[in-house]
């Protein structure tokens, strides 16, 4: 997915001149190779002053990608091979999907909004900010002018208009984003944390150009629909499980935190 700032340059523009030999004159009796050619210098090509484009406005505050375009809401997704052994995992993560991925809804929905390109991070720290609850994403985005994501949202910014399992697209990648690490507990049964910053696994970007939403941070997002509203958490963080898309959490409350919890937020547009 999945938007730069574009630099507009300053062009210029070459006019070339050519000149046709003068015919001779009617009573001139020699021939034209006869004739003195006098010894004219072509004009001097005029400079053109450089137009200057003006830079179009973004459509969306500093650090958000725009997302614009038509969402199906209801996707089929065929795993073709799974990546683990018979057992309790043995489809939670799949290797490959069918392409192209087939949309189930009648019709797709138009969707345009504004969207956090990395997960949130505190003011002077380099790491997504964790241990973060769905109030917690409520009132820093509140404060930010901005809202906590729709569900649907944070799946189109994954998946894009193609409708990919992973913002990377059909093939399952441990190595694109942080996600698949099997040492995630420590010796004294704590989740490791291992998160990473903003933009270190490059490739773990949607077709809209956002950062980590498979892995990394599991945020929290708001499910579609539900009164009172109620939390989602999607990305799976650095595990080895879904990771796509498409998946959601939807086992905790407002007030659950973790190691692995953060969240991103989204903008009206």
């Amino acid at each position: 997915m999945r938007a730069e700032s574009v630099l507009a340059a300053g062009l210029f523009f070459l006019a070339a001149c050519s000149r046709d030999a003068a015919a001779p004159a009617a009573n001139d009796l020699t021939s034209g190779a006869d004739q003195p050619v006098a010894n004219a210098n072509p004009p001097a090509l005029a400079a053109v002053a450089p137009r200057v484009v003006a830079e179009p406005p973004s459509a969306c505050p500093k650090g958000m990608a725009l997302v614009d375009g038509m969402y199906c809401p209801d996707v089929r997704q065929t795993c073709l091979k799974y990546m683990d052994p018979p057992g309790r995992y043995e489809y939670f993560r799949c290797a490959e999907y069918q392409k192209p991925a087939a949309c189930a809804s009648k019709q797709k929905k138009h969707l345009r909004f504004c969207i956090d390109k990395n997960e949130f991070v505190k003011e002077g720290e380099s790491l997504p900010a964790n241990r973060q609850s769905y109030n917690d994403a409520e009132r820093i985005c509140t404060g930010l002018g901005k809202r906590v994501c729709l569900e649907s949202e944070y799946n189109f910014a994954c998946e894009g208009e193609e409708m990919r399992p992973y913002p990377y697209g059909f093939k399952r990648d441990p190595t694109a984003c942080n996600a698949d690490h099997f040492d995630v507990v420590s010796p004294a049964g704590t989740l490791r944390d291992l998160r990473a910053p903003p933009g270190a696994y490059p490739r773990c970007e949607s077709p809209f150009g956002v950062r980590d939403l498979s892995g990394n941070l599991e945020e929290f997002v708001s499910i579609d629909g539900s009164k009172p509203v109620r939390p989602a958490m999607k990305g799976a963080y650095w595990q080895p499980s879904r990771n796509f898309c498409r998946a959601a959490q939807t086992a905790h409350d407002r007030f659950y935190h973790g190691t692995e919890t953060g969240f991103r937020c989204c903008a009206d547009r």
